[in-house]
Order: C-alpha cells, then structure tokens, then sequence
C-alpha cells in the first residue's frame, strides 16, 4: 500500500511565501512523475505544477515565476516552494503521484495524498 503524507501549507499574508511537501511510503520501486494540484471552494481540482522523474518540470501559468517544484527520486519526496502568495491562491493542496511501481506488481498505479491548507490573506 501506498501513502502520501503532506505537511506545511497554512496561513500566510498575501506576498509571502510558504512551502509544502509530501513523502511517498510503501514498497515503491519507481515514480513516473510527482505534482501538486489544488481545489479551491466551488472550483475543479487543477493542476499547479508537476516534475517527471528525469526532472522536467510543468507549471500551471497562474504560477509560474512563483512557484517551484522540487523531488527527491531517491526519498520519493516532492517539494513546492510558493512564493510571492496571492489571496487567489488559497485552496487545498494535493499531492500526486503518477505511475507508481511496487514491489509485486506489473501494474503503475496514480495516488493522491490527503490535502493540505493553504490560505493567503489579503
């Protein structure tokens, strides 16, 4: 079984700069990519940023220039540095992990962590 566990996120006035993070745990052989996502109130979950396991990375363009997504492939952790917050940015972060390998099994499979909070006051 695979587990995504988030920490950090919270709150934050508007031009200031959190970060958030997740570490994949499990009998993982491999990870295709890991990414962020958010949802705000009323709104679909959207991609904010995602880097595949060779490094190349992808940010939503609300984000770019402000935030930045890190990995560690040996640890499979994955990091989002977000700085310069809007109060536009205040919503749950998920993280993602897509095409996950385990011991055992010829199947990749995606998994999502918990969420966790970020709130940028104005």
């Amino acid at each position: 079984q695979v587990q995504l566990v988030e920490s950090g996120g919270g709150l934050v006035q508007a031009g200031g700069s959190l970060r958030v993070s997740c570490a994949a745990s499990g009998s993982i052989l491999s990870i295709n990519a890991m990414g962020w996502y958010r949802q705000a109130p009323g709104k679909q979950r959207e991609l904010v940023a995602v880097i595949i396991s060779g490094g190349r990375t992808n940010y939503a363009d609300s984000v770019k220039g402000r935030f930045t997504i890190s990995r560690d492939n040996a640890k499979n952790t994955v990091n989002l540095q977000m700085n310069s917050l809007k109060p536009e940015d205040t919503a749950v972060y998920y993280c993602n992990a897509m095409g996950v390998v385990v011991a055992g099994s010829l199947v990749a499979s995606n998994y999502w962590g918990q969420g966790t909070q970020v709130t940028v006051s104005s």
